[in-house]
């Protein structure tokens, strides 16, 4: 297969424009910069993730969502921990119930574990193989991405998700089937599992089961949806990776619909920085300072901005610079 034909998948229904990078090609880098580009978001094959370990953990979690609620609400919290239709502190619902969890933390210190699950031990093992390896895969993506842009050293935006003091969550959502999209009180429209928004991270790596919901917004403003592929995964251009690439890489609205008939799980990796670190456009991708488009913040500025705004908001706009038009009469 050539890079030119990854970029076109081919799917029951049709042909899908969701780009398809084979992340075992070098040459692939070529084809990874465009969807970046033009989509914000791929699918990754060949990416070497264990499927008997994406089987266990989707297993476990599985068995987690299945557990009585009153068990589950034990674990309850802000930020991190299980939450039920509420998305966030800012008015935010949908169709979903998630398990939150901070991706750098010894997942045998996390409090849902001990005494909820028959099988904690295979739980734990399981998020830590698990989160090892998507670790590893995004690096490798990143580093492909610096192929394909150019950039010096390798690992430069790898290193910024490598270390061992970076923000990175996990995620695991349940999406019950809907019983409210087969009512006629509906009106026959979708119901929203997780409304329409952008990641605030660099990047985010996500698989799902069997079924169908996940659909991103094109640059013309219309919705595709994703075809589910549980052998693959998707990745998506986050706020930060936008704002080191001066906008060059899109970072994608997409959403999740809910399923009538179906559940559909899901497992997120959000790769993001040191809280310390600080984001701004890289220098080798402009030619000065004036080009840039955003101000520079640290990742803890932006995601506690993050934090305190709706889902649907454009939570960079508050990080543009300024246009400053200066008169003749100024002069």
């Amino acid at each position: 297969m050539t890079v030119l034909s990854k970029l076109v998948e081919k799917t029951e229904s049709g042909f899908s424009p969701i780009p398809v990078i084979d992340i075992s090609d070098p040459e692939s880098k070529h084809a990874l910069v465009k969807a970046c580009e033009d989509f914000g978001f791929f699918k990754v094959i060949n990416h070497g993730v264990s499927s008997e370990l994406v089987s266990v953990l989707e297993h476990e979690a599985v068995e987690f969502f299945s557990l009585p609620a009153s068990d589950k609400t034990q674990v309850a919290g802000y930020p991190f921990g299980y939450g039920n239709r509420e998305i966030g502190r800012n008015g935010d619902v949908g169709w979903v119930e998630y398990l939150l969890m901070n991706a750098n933390l010894d997942f045998g210190s996390h409090p849902f574990l001990p005494g909820l699950l028959q099988n904690q031990e295979t739980f734990r093992n399981a998020l830590l193989e698990y989160t090892t390896s998507v670790r590893k895969m995004t690096c490798d993506v990143l580093d492909l991405m610096t192929d394909g842009l150019g950039i010096k050293p390798r690992n430069t935006l790898s290193k910024l998700v490598s270390d061992k003091n970076t923000d990175s969550i996990f995620r695991l959502n349940h999406y019950p089937p809907c019983p409210l999209i087969n009512k006629n009180t509906n009106d026959g429209n979708n119901v929203i599992g997780f409304g329409e928004h952008t990641d605030p991270q660099i990047i985010s790596v996500l698989r799902s089961n069997n079924t169908s919901g996940l659909q991103i917004n094109l640059a013309d403003g219309s919705w595709i949806s994703v075809p589910s592929d549980p052998s693959s995964f998707f990745l998506n251009v986050s706020d930060s990776l936008q704002v080191l690439t001066n906008g060059r890489f899109k970072s994608v609205n997409h959403r999740v619909l809910a399923n009538s008939r179906k559940s559909r799980v899901s497992m997120i990796y959000f790769a993001g920085p040191s809280l310390t670190q600080r984001i701004a456009p890289l220098t080798c991708l402009i030619d000065n300072e004036d080009e840039s488009l955003y101000e520079e913040f640290t990742w803890s500025e932006y995601k506690k901005s993050a934090n305190n705004s709706r889902l649907s908001d454009n939570r960079l706009q508050a990080f543009e610079r300024k246009a400053v038009a200066i008169s003749l009469n100024d002069l």
